[in-house]
């Protein structure tokens, strides 16, 4: 995977998974198998209102 380096010495994957019109009742799947596939950069945002589901199959990745 190819990687940017930011201002503060972080490296960030280039490519990404974006939920934009994911359902919420199928966003902590589908972002669950994106990061267990090796997804590090999840694209989302609030008014998505899908965040509870991204949360969680990032809480229980760890």
């Amino acid at each position: 995977m190819k990687y940017v380096t930011l201002s503060n010495g972080v490296k960030m994957p280039i490519l990404g998974y974006g939920v934009y019109q994911v359902e919420p009742q199928k966003c902590e799947r589908c972002v669950s198998d994106a990061v267990e596939a090796g997804y590090r950069l999840i694209d989302t945002a609030q008014a998505y209102c899908n965040e509870e589901g991204v949360g969680n199959a990032v809480k229980n990745q760890a």
